[in-house]
């Protein structure tokens, strides 16, 4: 599917280039939260806002690589206006989707991917995810194929969990 790759490299660089939500809402009352990954230096900074369970806004900042970057744009984009457990349902999803191990990955052939030596290994069967529920979220499921990419991909939806976290406690 090599048409697909390219639609989904070409989602990536445009969340990179012009990035959704990006800025900082007041804090407070908006809740602040920064996450940074000291093996490549990606930071981001999410700020939101959750009015009667609902994340009513959120804005998105930081630097880091385009897998960061565009992954804190798709996710502030694909939030925004959610109530907070369906949010809490997409951060599982997303981070479910990132933890596939690569040979469940359909390859360019559409055959899944293995490692060639013929022998069966017993895995466990990884909990099913539906990509296409995710809409443009599914262009980040190739970085799985570079397993130490998958921290700069889930970065932001760690540092928003936290958000999510601090805004519930604050409140109870």
């Amino acid at each position: 599917m090599p048409g697909l790759e390219d639609l989904y490299r070409e989602i990536i660089l445009d969340h990179y280039r012009s990035p959704r939500n990006r800025g900082e809402l007041e804090s407070p009352p908006a809740q602040r939260v920064e996450g940074f990954n000291p093996l490549c230096g990606d930071e981001v900074v999410v700020t939101l806002e959750v009015t009667d369970d609902v994340v009513s806004d959120i804005k998105i900042a930081g630097t880091g690589c385009s897998i960061s970057q565009s992954s804190a744009s798709l996710m502030s984009a694909a939030v925004k206006g959610k109530p907070v457990p369906e949010v809490r349902g997409l951060i599982r999803t997303f981070k479910r989707m990132m933890s596939i191990h690569e040979s469940t990955l359909p390859s360019s052939n559409g055959a899944t991917s293995g490692d060639g030596s013929g022998s069966e290994v017993e895995m466990l069967e990884p909990e099913a995810v539906d990509v296409d529920a995710l809409g443009e979220l599914a262009a980040l499921q190739g970085v799985v194929k570079f397993p130490v990419r998958i921290k700069c991909a889930t970065l932001s939806w760690n540092t928003l969990a936290q958000g999510l976290d601090e805004t519930e406690s604050s409140i109870a």
